[in-house]
């Protein structure tokens, strides 16, 4: 590189801290003192950013470019500079090439860059550099050492039976807990980096033969055209990659357990492990695994079958409970009981507003509650969220702001929403319960008639990377309804579900029910 072209870089290095994209010499330069100028200009402002000297056998140059808070000083002492401190290069040996092969810097991971530009990502990546003068390779040494929270439970996926473990914010722990489940060379675990600024590591998890390769190609297509500056969750790429953005239903399910994980990967379904968050994001999604907590399939299936028609009927509850009640009280009084009706007239008797608007005030406030109590720090949260229902309704009841039936009928269908295993799946119905209520006190009973309606055929149209989102009730497949409302044997699920799975469908050989001989 003559001085002019030179100059003119570092001219450019000082007015924008990055090499220009014309540039067609972005490599590794041969003189130490070009390189340390180019890094220092990259590098500027950046006060983590260090760069140490050292001088080998009198008089071989080398530098030591890193993050400081990003490696683990102690094994940069110990694996790289003390060998090479103290044994320095071997006689004859003046290539990097070499010296790796000579075993000067004792770490598992090492490799050779020539470019610049890839020498700053994989510094930015925790790694360390080492520059030789002279030489026109850099070495990377991987010494990654930066702070990570250790493996707990998940927190919002309790269980009283199954594994303890969940995911963390470090891709690599993630994956690692995934490889002890399946221990199979056919998991496969492919890399991506998106984000122009973050350079967020993400991995596509899958099992070769049973994933279908159509979802597999599809899952790449969508990551690869995500243009963005920042990935800091993996929501942010879920909502990239969902087939419908408007819908308040999910179409991609998040957890942050690997035994979930690992569970849906067997089924054919492919999981996108992002770096930097324990949430992993599982595709495709179905109406019904939303409903599916993970102790359905650590207990046994008798059991398991009751408590989802549980389930099932406090959905329902939650869902249509408060409009159905603004529907009687205010265009259908004759269907109550007589006796219910008189009690209802008495308690309402004092209530200044129509049934609708106490309604949406009660609702509204609940809604309020249960925010302040996540936002609340966790030994006052919960205090307060039941002190707040308490006093509020106590005193509302008192005031005759509000009837008694009423605060029984929220208080009911905040019970029964607790009762969905997935956050964001309830929140979906949430939302919803709020217009079944507004077309109830609007229309009455064909109002809510409406409202089902229309949520029927926007679920049944509902698609998750192509997959039907009602499947396999609509369209119905026989064959797959195992796994529904009722939760048959383990040794009964002798094939995987059909949209999920490639050529191998085949899951567990028939003839393993269980009995005395």
């Amino acid at each position: 590189m003559n001085q002019f072209r030179k100059r003119k870089m570092l001219h450019q290095l000082k007015k924008t801290g990055s090499l220009p994209s014309y540039h067609k010499e972005d490599v590794v330069s041969p003189d130490i003192t070009t390189n340390e100028q180019i890094l220092k200009a990259v590098f500027k402002n950046c006060s983590d950013f260090v760069i140490r000297p050292i001088q080998l056998n009198s008089e071989t140059k080398v530098l030591l470019v890193y993050v400081d808070g990003l490696v683990d000083t102690k094994a940069l002492d110990e694996l790289v500079l003390k060998p090479m401190m103290f044994e320095g290069l071997p006689d004859h040996v003046r290539t990097m090439g070499q010296a790796l092969g000579r075993q000067l810097v004792a770490t598992a991971q090492v490799k050779t860059v020539l470019k610049i530009s890839e020498l700053v990502d994989d510094v930015l990546k925790a790694n360390v550099a080492i520059l030789v003068d002279g030489e026109t390779t850099a070495l990377i040494a991987d010494l990654k050492g930066f702070e990570k929270r250790g493996v707990e439970e998940a927190a919002s996926e309790v269980t009283i039976r199954g594994p303890r473990d969940g995911f963390t914010e470090c891709l690599r722990t993630n994956t690692t807990l995934l490889r002890r489940r399946i221990r199979s060379t056919r998991l496969k675990l492919e890399a991506f980096t998106v984000g122009e600024l973050s350079q967020t590591d993400i991995a596509i998890a899958y099992i070769e033969g049973i994933a279908p390769d159509s979802l597999l190609a599809e899952v790449r297509t969508r990551i690869n055209r995500i243009q963005i500056d920042g990935i800091l969750e993996s929501e942010y790429l879920e909502e990239f990659i969902e087939d419908v953005p408007f819908s308040p239903f999910p179409q991609i399910q998040n957890t942050e357990r690997p035994d979930v994980v690992a569970a849906n990967l067997l089924e054919g379904k492919i999981a996108i492990m992002v770096d930097n968050t324990p949430f992993a994001l599982i595709i495709p999604m179905t109406f019904w695994s939303g409903l599916q907590a993970v102790e359905d399939y650590y207990e046994r299936p008798i059991y398991t079958t009751f408590i989802r028609f549980i389930r099932f009927i406090l959905l329902n509850i939650s869902q249509f409970l408060p409009s159905i009640y603004v529907a009687l009280t205010t265009y259908h009084p004759q269907l109550i009981p007589t006796g219910l009706l008189v009690s209802v007239i008495a308690a309402r008797e004092t209530v200044p507003f129509p049934a609708i608007i106490e309604a949406l005030i009660m609702e509204f406030m609940f809604e309020g509650l249960r925010e302040a109590g996540i936002r609340l720090p966790k030994p006052v949260g919960s205090a307060v969220s039941i002190v707040g229902a308490l006093v509020i309704g106590q005193a509302a009841v008192q005031a005759g702001i509000v009837s008694a039936p009423m605060v029984i009928v929220v208080a009911t269908t905040g019970i029964a929403s607790f009762a969905i295993p997935r956050y964001n799946f309830g929140t979906a119905f949430r939302l919803i319960r709020f217009a079944m209520l507004l077309l109830a006190g609007a229309l009455g009973f064909y109002g809510i008639v409406v409202g089902f309606i229309a949520l029927t055929i926007h679920l049944v149209n509902l698609r998750s990377f192509g997959v039907p989102y009602f499947s396999p009730v609509a369209p119905q497949i026989p064959g797959n309804l195992k796994d529904i409302v009722i939760r048959a044997p383990r040794w009964a699920f002798n094939y995987r579900p059909v949209f999920f799975s490639s050529w191998n469908k085949k899951r567990i050989p028939k003839g393993q029910k269980p009995g005395s001989k």
